[in-house]
């Protein structure tokens, strides 16, 4: 049951050219730095990338980017990234844009077993365009297909050695329904403690979604757009 890795080169070895990779993240907050970087580092090539965003030109699935590593995204939010849009323009990278909470469900989903389901979001617009349209109760749903990737990169606050993890506020947000999606799960934590430790009421993910589990290091925590008042203290 002891899931530990040394560390991300290890966690990512049989990662190989033409993988889907369900990435957790908001931004650049709970994103998986060191997964990312030991991807770059190996240089596979024709990924299929999952995730809410495409991470801005310099940090995070930005880097996967600018090495062409990245075939195709799937993503709701891509406006941070100029090089996502250039890329896209010139037909070097294909992209799916899934709205944000439907994506949320097509990842829960692939985790639970659900093949498919009926969403309101989307119907009337090109997003619903070939896609099965039912209604219920007077009200008209889409169908969407749920996504399983070969891989998912997640990052946490804590974790065990049976792979159970705590996430940290808004770094919760898309790791867990990743986590669930993969086929093989990986996480990295910065905090990683003996199986017990952590008290079952508090763990957000169970280590039943959860394949490799290693301690991250060196994370940058970048913000992804700083906003300061004139007197740099705070918003205006």
């Amino acid at each position: 049951m002891n899931k530990v890795v040394k560390n991300a080169t290890d966690a990512v070895g049989d990662i190989s050219d033409g993988a889907s990779i369900a990435i957790g993240g908001f931004g650049l907050s709970g994103i998986p730095e060191n997964c990312i970087n030991a991807l770059v580092q190996k240089g596979v090539r024709g990924l299929t990338c999952i995730s809410n965003n495409a991470g801005v030109d310099d940090f995070g699935i930005g880097l996967l980017l600018q090495r062409g590593q990245v075939k195709k995204m799937v993503s709701s939010y891509v406006g941070e990234n100029k090089l996502f849009e250039s890329l896209v323009l010139s037909g070097e990278l294909e992209v799916d844009l899934v709205p944000q909470g439907t994506l949320a469900e097509k990842l829960r989903a692939g985790g639970s077993g659900i093949p498919a389901f009926y969403t309101p979001t989307g119907v009337g617009t090109i997003v619903a365009e070939g896609k099965d349209i039912r209604e219920f109760d007077g009200r008209k749903y889409v169908l969407e297909r749920s996504i399983k990737a070969d891989y998912s990169l997640v990052k946490a606050w804590k974790g065990d050695t049976m792979g159970n993890l705590v996430f940290r506020k808004t770094a919760r947000n898309f790791n867990p329904v990743c986590a669930m999606a993969g086929n093989v799960s990986i996480a990295e934590v910065e905090e990683l403690v003996p199986a017990g430790e952590i008290d079952p009421d508090h763990v957000h993910l169970p280590g039943i979604f959860v394949n490799r589990i290693f301690q991250g290091t060196n994370y940058q925590k970048r913000i992804e757009k700083r906003t300061v008042r004139s007197d740099g203290h705070g918003p205006d």
